[in-house]
């Protein structure tokens, strides 16, 4: 995978890095409590437009004068890039899954979210409640050894009726990472086809993450 870095030397894969074939869920949260404190500026760095993105792909789809009513739930949240720029475009009401509490805890500090759920999507019970989101987002965590397929299904088990379940990933892991590649897909295809949701968005955009392409889904909840 391609090493280039980013103005300060970081790796494009500085996180990636830190991952093994096999990584346990509770690793990966012990990976992300040890890099909490320089993740903002690492992926400050790598020029990541990834949350802009999904914050603007959000916007497109639901007017202004309904962006405060909405309820919002961002999946795998990180620090809280996603839900600082959907804030900044008038969403008020935006909650968060994060399993990390290292993370969480700058989370919080955004001051944008209002209930956190300190969880994984994928991986067992998930403890949110279904049908309650008008839209489930989750920007960059559909990557090696994080979100599996399978938890697209909990992002539209909580996502309403009509909800949108809005999907950001770096193109190159849709179509090389062994998690995806030929299952994501096929997988978001059988659920259309047997009428689970519908796809109304799917794109490639530019400089989503240290210049690279980036691949947009959106789906509606049926």
């Amino acid at each position: 995978m391609d090493k280039r870095s980013g103005k300060d030397g970081v790796s494009v894969d500085w996180i990636l890095d830190l991952i093994n074939p096999g990584t346990s869920p509770s690793q990966l949260t012990h990976i992300y409590d040890q890099i909490c404190t320089k993740y903002d500026k690492n992926a400050a760095s790598l020029n990541y437009e990834g949350p802009a993105i999904a914050a603007e792909e959000i916007a497109r789809m639901i007017p202004e004068e309904q962006r405060q009513q909405v309820r919002v739930l961002d999946v795998a949240a990180g620090t809280g890039w996603v839900g600082s720029q959907l804030h900044q475009k008038g969403f008020t009401n935006i909650d968060a899954v994060e399993p990390s509490g290292g993370m969480m805890n700058i989370l919080n500090n955004t001051g944008v979210y209002t209930r956190k759920y300190q969880e994984f999507i994928g991986f067992g019970q998930c403890t949110v409640a279904k049908d309650s989101y008008d839209v489930v987002v989750v920007c960059g965590s559909l990557c090696r050894g994080h979100i599996p397929v399978e938890g697209i299904n909990y992002m539209i088990q909580v996502a309403k009726p009509g909800g949108l379940v809005v999907i950001l990933m770096r193109k190159e892991c849709l179509l090389t990472a062994e998690e995806y590649k030929d299952k994501l897909e096929a997988h978001m295809d059988h659920l259309q086809k047997t009428n689970v949701w519908q796809k109304e968005v799917k794109k490639t955009v530019a400089n989503y993450f240290c210049g690279k392409e980036g691949t947009v889904f959106i789906y509606r909840v049926l």
